[in-house]
């Protein structure tokens, strides 16, 4: 549930306001923003598809062990909550800084390469929320958790 959340978050915030505010700029910016490719300015669109595609990696693999005992079932309700807690931290990040860098890019085309860079660190967050849901999947079908009642 926290995952959509993010993503649609992200998408609302960088890809609507800045690629719709785009073109309320300055005419001498809008003609340097014609001559280049729409493609850069959607790279936050892209991320939240990236975003939504752990949570469904995550979800699927929890769903494939419907039939366990109720400790394994609280473990993953945890990873369920790690993977989109993170999702949601990592699209609010990807949203407020999609935002102000594609404005920022828009006015000044040197700061992408910055803002690629700060959207890949904020993207790291729901990277890391996958990773811990997996691990916490995979060690609670081994018989590593064992509930004494």
């Amino acid at each position: 549930m926290c995952v959509p959340l993010g993503c649609s978050y992200l998408f609302c915030r960088a890809f609507v306001t800045g690629l719709a505010g785009e073109g309320t700029l300055r005419t001498e910016d809008r003609a340097q923003a014609a001559d280049r490719p729409l493609l850069p300015n959607s790279l936050c669109a892209i991320m939240a598809q990236i975003l939504s595609i752990y949570g469904l990696v995550a979800s699927v693999i929890i769903v494939n062990n419907t039939k366990e005992k109720m400790h394994t079932a609280f473990i993953h309700l945890g990873a369920g909550l790690a993977c989109g807690l993170c999702g949601l931290a990592a699209g609010f990040a990807i949203g407020i800084v999609g935002d102000a860098g594609v404005r920022a890019s828009t006015q000044q085309p040197r700061l992408y390469i910055a803002m690629v860079l700060i959207l890949i660190l904020a993207e790291v967050f729901g990277l890391y929320g996958i990773v811990v849901a997996i691990l916490m999947i995979t060690r609670s079908t081994m018989d590593v958790t064992r509930c004494r009642y």
